[in-house]
């Protein structure tokens, strides 16, 4: 079970900030980071309701963009220093040209045992067999409906029959476990929480569910559509029976659960509801160089010029040390802290 954010965090002597050379890093409260989330591109081929604003949204020049080298050589310095797992994540990183040699190249980095994806699905049907070639792991799609009418209304014209075919086209790879993730909002989909909950009856997946959360945007979207995971669970619950609890992997943000004779897992992921920040192990790399040092607080660290400026691998190494000796022990909703300066697309999730 998650711990509440209320915790006390613990007190580090910031005499005890690793240094160069140490093969593990932790932050000020102790906390090992090996979680590094790569945003490859802002851009997204959807409109997601609670990801991006109809009309508005911003995206980076593309000189500002992370290269393909840059993007390397930062996953090089990290794994140095701890990193072990990588997942790759957008806007939505398959638009992201040369995506398939990229994912070659942070797969054969010594140290990186683990190279995920999080993705909308759309591209998956061709570019499955070529990414798990390449050294992919596993899938993350989001599929937030069934129905392909309201698919494509929360997506703003996205067709669920690709996504489908690219679920499929994954498993076929063996890009898996399968975790499909949706995010829940009242009055679109929560009625469907159930039915979604059903595709773990007779399939090897893992059903995650995630609280809208208020970013920049879209904070509109969470403050009326806000499904906690309490009430997600007893929708399900209604339907399917009591939830059956299963020991979650060390740093799973979600809690996992099992319908009873089910072949999957049901996850819920509640960042509003039910923090998980006491057990936080990751940092995120932005598609334009900040190092995201927690989702909801806009508190970042800049890593592109040092790569554009010269520096060497041990400054590079440096600023990560930095960033993750910054990172907050939580975020600030409870409070009423709502600044996280950039929405989801921006942030890479």
């Amino acid at each position: 079970m998650a711990v509440p954010l209320t915790v006390t965090p613990p007190v580090t002597d910031e005499r005890a900030i690793p240094r160069y050379g140490e093969r593990l890093t932790r932050d000020a409260y102790g906390r090992p980071m090996t979680y590094l989330r790569i945003s490859l591109t802002d851009r997204c081929n959807l409109r997601c309701v609670y990801c991006m604003p109809a009309i508005g949204a911003k995206f980076a020049p593309r000189e500002e963009l992370l290269t393909d080298e840059e993007i390397v050589t930062v996953v090089r310095a990290a794994a140095k220093i701890g990193f072990s797992k990588i997942r790759l994540t957008g806007g939505e990183p398959t638009v992201r040209p040369h995506v398939v040699d990229i994912v070659r190249e942070i797969a054969n980095t010594p140290g990186i045992d683990d190279v995920s994806m999080t993705t909308n699905g759309l591209l998956l049907a061709r570019l499955a067999e070529d990414l798990k070639a390449a050294g992919l792991r596993r899938v993350n799609v989001s599929i937030d409906t069934l129905k392909p009418d309201r698919f494509t209304r929360i997506t703003r014209g996205g067709k669920i029959e690709k996504v489908w075919a690219g679920i499929e086209a994954a498993e076929a790879a063996g890009l898996t476990p399968i975790k499909l993730n949706a995010v829940v909002v009242r009055g679109q989909n929560d009625d469907e929480v159930a039915d979604l909950a059903a595709l773990t009856l007779d399939r090897p997946w893992q059903m995650r569910f995630i609280e809208v959360m208020p970013l920049e945007g879209v904070a509109d979207v969470h403050d009326s559509g806000l499904v906690t995971t309490a009430e997600t669970m007893d929708l399900i619950e209604q339907v399917h029976g009591p939830l059956e609890g299963l020991e979650a992997p060390p740093g799973d943000p979600a809690r996992i659960y099992r319908i009873k004779g089910a072949k999957g897992t049901i996850g819920f992921i509640s960042p509003v509801s039910q923090p998980f920040c006491a057990f936080c192990n990751r940092i995120r790399l932005t598609a334009d160089g900040k190092l995201r040092l927690c989702l909801l607080r806009n508190d970042e660290v800049d890593v592109r010029d040092i790569l554009r400026s010269g520096g060497t691998e041990e400054d590079l190494i440096e600023q990560i040390r930095f960033g993750v000796w910054r990172k907050p022990w939580g975020h600030g909703l409870a409070e009423g802290d709502r600044n996280t300066g950039r929405g989801m697309s921006q942030i890479g999730g």
